[in-house]
């Protein structure tokens, strides 16, 4: 079984792509291993004690976990969680964290899905597609270190890994609306304006999925 988590909205955003895709990747079979999906809450501190419950409760062969990184143009692949939670925005609690994600643990886990081969495997799906050193400093990054955290005691097996996707095409539209309509800032100063249509972020996770199941397999 691969377990996928997606957040739901935050930000002020009407939406979030990471729960979109998750809830439609829900139930579905890829490479002969049934898909379930999570969706995960916007507070660090249930996250703390949810990620390692969901990990035991599922015991999945894969955790693939989808965020939404703001202005990311293409699929990115996360490689590194860091032990430290250092919030530029509140979560939905009102929390703003500037410590460590799980306290003495180790500074740092490298991603365990196959991220050279799921970035081949999804470029040559014309999908674009690269490989990231940071996670951030948020709530996508601490869920990471969490999972890899509670596998590498716990179920070292497992593998783990985040996504990041970028907007949706309907959100770039609506900012470009609402710049239009403010009339306070010029096109170019943003920076934030990427969009993919999310069949293609779908694709990309199915991808993900099925290279990282071809992997185990020894395939």
């Amino acid at each position: 079984m691969i377990l996928v988590t997606g957040f739901t909205v935050y930000g002020g955003r009407g939406a979030n792509p990471a729960e979109m895709v998750a809830r439609a990747l829900d139930g579905a079979t890829i490479g002969g291993a049934r898909v379930a999906a999570e969706i995960l809450p916007i507070d660090f501190g249930a996250l703390r004690t949810l990620i390692p419950a969901l990990i035991d409760r599922h015991a999945p062969r894969a955790m693939i976990m989808l965020g939404l990184w703001p202005g990311e143009a293409v699929i990115r692949l996360e490689r590194v969680a860091a032990n430290r939670a250092q919030f530029e925005i509140p979560d939905a609690t009102g929390h703003l964290a500037n410590a460590e994600v799980v306290a003495g643990g180790p500074g740092g886990y490298l991603s365990t899905l196959p991220a050279d081969r799921i970035e081949r495997a999804v470029r040559a799906a014309g999908i674009p597609c690269r490989q990231s050193g940071t996670a951030g400093s948020y709530l996508c990054n601490a869920t990471l270190y969490l999972a890899l955290h509670h596998a590498a005691r716990h179920r070292p097996g497992m593998r783990a890994g985040f996504i990041h996707l970028p907007y949706l095409p309907a959100q770039v539209a609506q900012m470009l609306d609402d710049l239009a309509a403010e009339a306070r800032t010029e096109l170019h100063q943003r920076a934030d304006l990427a969009s993919m249509d999310p069949g293609l972020m779908r694709k990309a996770v199915e991808i993900a999925i099925a290279t990282t199941i071809k992997a185990e397999d020894g395939g």
